[in-house]
């Protein structure tokens, strides 16, 4: 509406209100009156529409004035704020700083730390390594040794077959293991190897006994069946290897009850020696009835253990045997010596009465010496000038001198004795 108002000419409408006035007759003033209040309402409202207008202006000016009063406070805080940002952040980027410098230090430490370590274990592992090393070549050493001693042990194998397989070998190996035995256990005056009886026969061994004949030991035992036994395929063939066992070591035992057993001259026991202790074990368990006629016939048969055993009993009788021999003379011996040990026990005794002596008179020259301390601390005490008021030296001195003079006496008696 104000609008409306505010385009409305007012030229125009006097202009028109005239030419109405013009053309119509006097009847219709009225009209033109309500027109003519119309026209003053108009110019009214325009009137109103400046003034409002004027005080919008005059509000807009004081708005704007609060405005860029309120936009200068805003501008200052926003500096403010600003300023405390830019230090809080150059706070911030300083402690960030900081912060990153010692965790570079850490870092730093942490690496030359872990570097230090890393040599080490690094050192460490190479000197684990290299005496590992070390030692693998010395294993590897020892396996090349050992595998050249398994070589020269097979080579010795295939000899010791070869020798096995000669009859004569045979005897010869047996002959020189029960050699060995004899010999590492018995002086050489107790045994004999292959000395000629009163009947002409000629044993392997004769061992001597003290105040006894000699006793026998045979090496021939005879070692065809056993091989003979090892190599069987066939119940045929090992039994035809039984029997042959059976036949060769029954003659064998025969042989040497009739040859070594002489009345008088040797044991009535002998010993037959078997080079294996396998081939007797197996003799002893699959041929017990071996084993009893040896037993009747008086022959022990042994293997290298046993007959280790019974070299070593006789090596006892020996020793036994010596000592009577030499009774007399340990008994004479045993008698110097428990009285040399006489003298020893009287030699203890008196000086133990010198030692009861010596702390004796030590215990004196101690109660002494402490006699001479309790005095001069006595000395040390003395209040001089109490001393002079009692009439001076003339009271005390003599006391002095004479403890004095007791004193060094008790020392000297005390030394003496």
């Amino acid at each position: 509406m104000l609008e409306r108002l505010q385009s409305i000419d007012i030229d125009e409408v006097r202009q028109a209100l005239e030419n109405a006035l013009a053309d119509v007759p006097q009847v219709a003033f009225y009209a033109i009156g309500g027109a003519i209040a119309f026209g003053a309402l108009v110019l009214l409202l325009r009137a109103m529409e400046r003034s409002n207008r004027a005080r919008t202006d005059a509000a807009h000016a004081a708005a704007q004035e609060a405005a860029q009063v309120e936009f200068a406070e805003l501008k200052g805080r926003l500096s403010a704020i600003a300023e405390f940002t830019a230090q809080q952040n150059a706070e911030q980027v300083r402690a960030l700083n900081d912060r990153l410098d010692g965790m570079a230090r850490h870092l730093a430490q942490t690496l030359d730390v872990t570097s230090a370590r890393l040599g080490d274990n690094l050192n460490e592992a190479g000197r684990r390594t290299s005496e590992s090393l070390s030692t693998l070549n010395e294993r590897l050493a020892l396996i090349d040794q050992a595998n050249r001693s398994l070589a020269d042990l097979s080579s010795e194998v295939v000899s010791l077959q070869s020798v096995l397989a000669n009859k004569q070998a045979r005897g010869a190996f047996g002959q020189m293991r029960m050699e060995t035995i004899v010999r590492d256990a018995l002086p050489a005056r107790a045994y004999d190897f292959q000395p000629t009886l009163s009947n002409g026969k000629r044993p392997d061994c004769v061992i001597r006994l003290p105040n006894a004949e000699a006793l026998v030991v045979d090496s021939k035992f005879p070692l065809e069946g056993f091989e003979a036994l090892r190599v069987a395929q066939s119940a045929e063939q090992k039994r035809r290897a039984y029997a042959a066992i059976r036949e060769a070591v029954g003659r064998h035992i025969a042989a040497i009850s009739e040859k070594y057993l002489i009345p008088g001259e040797t044991q009535e026991t002998a010993l037959m020696f078997v080079p294996s202790e396998s081939i007797c074990a197996e003799l002893f368990e699959k041929f017990p009835d071996l084993v009893q006629g040896a037993h009747r016939a008086r022959i022990m048969i042994v293997a290298p253990n046993t007959l280790m055993l019974a070299v070593q009993t006789v090596q006892a009788l020996l020793k036994d045997a010596k000592m009577r021999d030499h009774a007399d003379v340990i008994q004479r011996e045993v008698g110097l010596l428990l009285t040399d040990v006489g003298q020893l026990v009287e030699r203890v005794s008196d000086l133990e009465r010198h030692f009861t002596l010596s702390r004796k008179s030590l215990d004196k020259v101690t109660a002494a010496t402490s006699k001479i301390l309790g005095r001069r601390e006595r000395l040390s005490s003395l209040d001089l000038e109490a001393m002079e008021g009692s009439g001076g030296n003339g009271a005390a001195m003599p006391e002095l001198q004479t403890a004095t003079v007791v004193s060094a006496a008790d020392t000297s008696q005390a030394i003496i004795e």
